[in-house]
């Protein structure tokens, strides 16, 4: 997703007793049918905090007869439950006290999407939880807008369209804006009538929990809203295969994305997905380098750089190739890595052990193609806590690996252009296309350039937002549907035509 701009002050509080009380119920289950639920197998898996390594509570880990159990109570809660047939204003209603909920608990929220994923607890309170609620809000007045149309017929014949919910919809969100992602999911599809079964990725399970304690908490009919935490291979899979699972809505890397869409075959599901990236930023040598530079040092390091549509790629042309490295290095030493809770730390942990071997490992494999790199690599005598310093690579040619695969971690690499067209040329020369960036004071030469990049999203002189009101896809393989905006209504209903003989 889109590095969104913060949209209210930091709260930083000293207690976190909510959060702490919130995981002393432990181990914690599984929401299906409007009741807490162990698995079925007994099983449960541990949840890490990145920053420590400390088990933070044990979560139950759903399989396929959990997942059967979720379809079928999402089943009967759309085909007979109230949900579906509920007129749009109390639709919206129950959306706004989700919103509601959401806001009241913000400092709760904020603590445990910290605790859970290691981003700094100033951006989770000032970023994630915010905007997460106001995506609930902002989908409440969608509901009373999910128009049909009258067609222009003979005068024998009325013919007219409804927009109508597709059924049960399978959501499964990744593990770098949890709740964030959750609501991006929820919001929409409740909006149009359906029924959910989200699953959090298992590395952050905890604020998608909480948030069905708020959805339940909030009066939705039982099984509209079910949770299934668990792991990929079972209950991930076992959602996209699901028979009776009429769409699947995935945000996550591009190879999983590809498996998702094999096992929807089996009932032609409908499916979006919003996957990886490799996305470019253009800095052209009349930009103003005051703002370009610490906005491209946000563009790749922040989250840690977990980010799909971080601008990991950054072509700088060559008259100011060197220039733009020495600013953006030292920028890039300014960002304060370490405790999440720490008021002055711009940058936490990587999410996971295994997420933390991959960067060290890209870090390595840059060294070895010849890349000089600049800053960055394994924090040295760092402790516990997985965590990397932001990471330059300069004089990177656009064929290194570095340069291609998506390493979804704090590694910048700057390649320098000889024009705009050798500009755009490396910068579509991906095979992913999320998003890009465009710096320069031509402003004929921006928009010719956002025209000419193959990506989802351009910003031209300026970065972050992503905002609830525009959508939000790649090209290529970073995916295909579009979230957010009025466009994901598409994603959450169908169209029917109705003829009738006057």
């Amino acid at each position: 997703m889109s590095n969104p701009g913060p949209i209210t002050e930091p709260v930083v509080k000293g207690s976190m007793t909510s959060a702490r009380n919130f995981l002393h119920t432990s181990p914690k289950k599984l929401l299906i049918g409007g009741r807490w639920v162990p698995a079925r197998s007994g099983k449960t898996f541990e949840t890490v905090n990145p920053a420590t390594e400390e088990v933070l509570a044990l979560v139950a880990e759903g399989d396929r007869a959990d997942v059967d159990e979720a379809v079928k109570a999402a089943r009967q809660a759309f085909e007979k439950g109230r949900w579906p047939k509920m007129g749009p204003h109390e639709r919206a209603r129950y959306l706004c006290k989700i919103a509601d909920l959401i806001e009241e608990d913000a400092d709760e929220l904020a603590e445990l999407e910290t605790l859970d994923n290691g981003k700094p607890f100033s951006q989770s309170r000032t970023i994630d939880i915010p905007k997460a609620a106001e995506t609930f809000r902002y989908y409440a007045g969608w509901c009373t807008k999910i128009y049909g149309e009258t067609n222009p017929s003979d005068l024998s014949t009325f013919n007219y369209t409804l927009r109508e919910a597709i059924g049960v919809c399978g959501q499964i969100i990744p593990w770098n804006f949890p709740l964030l992602m959750a609501a991006w999911k929820v919001a929409p599809a409740l909006a149009c009538g359906n029924t959910v079964i989200l699953k959090p990725a298992e590395q952050t399970p905890l604020t998608a929990l909480r948030l069905g304690e708020l959805i339940t908490g909030a009066g939705l009919p039982a099984g509209t809203v079910n949770i299934i935490t668990g792991l990929g291979p079972g209950a991930g899979s076992s959602i996209a295969e699901h028979p009776d699972v009429d769409k699947i809505a995935f945000t996550g890397s591009t190879d999983v994305g590809k498996l998702i869409l094999q096992a929807s075959t089996g009932n032609l599901k409908r499916v979006s997905l919003e996957l990886g990236g490799k996305s470019p930023n253009i800095i052209f040598g009349d930009a103003d380098l005051k703002s370009a530079v610490p906005n491209a040092v946000r563009g790749v390091f922040y989250n840690s750089g977990q980010v799909c549509t971080a601008r990991t790629r950054i072509f700088a042309e060559r008259g100011i190739y060197e220039s733009f490295v020495d600013k953006f290095v030292r920028e890039s030493t300014e960002m304060t890595v370490g405790d999440p809770f720490d008021p002055g730390t711009k940058m936490g942990p990587l999410i996971s052990r295994a997420q933390f071997e991959r960067v060290v490992n890209y870090v390595e494999v840059g060294k070895q193609e010849g890349a000089r790199m600049v800053t960055g690599g394994k924090l040295p005598g760092a402790g516990k806590g997985y965590f990397v310093a932001p990471t330059v690579f300069a004089d990177v040619d656009n064929r290194m690996r570095i340069a291609r695969e998506e390493i979804f971690g704090p590694v910048a690499t700057v390649i320098p252009f000889k024009d705009e067209h050798d500009a755009v040329l490396q910068a579509n020369d991906t095979i992913y296309g999320l998003a890009a960036s465009v710096w320069t004071r031509d402003i004929g030469r921006a928009h010719r350039v956002a025209r000419a990049t193959k990506a989802g999203t351009v910003l031209i002189n300026c970065h972050g937002g992503s905002d609830v009101i525009s959508p939000l896809g790649g090209y290529k393989q970073s995916g295909f549907g579009r979230e957010l905006g009025v466009h994901s209504l598409e994603l959450y209903t169908q169209l029917k035509s109705v003829y009738c003989k006057l």
